[in-house]
């Protein structure tokens, strides 16, 4: 199964979240970069949940980047779009970003961003099941029908 570039129905997902005061782990009040790893984690799940009926199994993390800091207070909108297929593996394009940045003026305080803030970015590679083949009364093999719907009956 292949994904077209110009696909005008790509899958995708999308997580916003707070990001809490319990969430700091260094000085600065920062917030360490495996949170938003956890945030792609649950989204490369709903890609593979969405094609695949099945969770599938995260298997590679690449090019990810850190490119701001992220505080409590902030919130973060996650998105992921699959972008290729293949048999078994399917890869996965992630972005967080910032949308509503907390203040340093009361410990309450926040602002909504004009434009969001780019926070951190990667690609990962999930793997899936191997699709489940069963044989006809002659003994022949075939593809399940979920099979067929997933990859356009090759």
């Amino acid at each position: 199964m292949t994904s077209p570039v110009g696909d005008t129905n790509p899958v995708t997902a999308q997580l916003r979240i707070r990001i809490g005061q319990e969430e700091a782990h260094y000085g600065g009040e920062l917030v360490d970069g495996a949170r938003l790893l956890r945030l792609f984690g649950d989204l490369v799940t709903e890609i593979t949940i969405r094609t695949d009926g099945d969770e599938g199994l995260l298997a590679e993390y690449s090019d990810v980047r850190f490119t701001a800091p992220v505080r409590p207070g902030d919130y973060i909108e996650a998105t992921a779009q699959l972008v290729r297929s293949t048999k078994l593996r399917r890869f996965v394009v992630l972005e967080a970003r910032k949308v509503i940045a907390s203040s340093d003026t009361s410990p309450s305080a926040a602002q909504p961003l004009a434009e969001p803030i780019t926070v951190c970015t990667a690609n990962a590679v999930t793997v899936v099941p191997k699709p489940e083949r069963t044989c006809s009364p002659d003994g022949s093999r075939h593809q399940s029908a979920k099979d067929t719907v997933l990859t356009g009956g090759r």
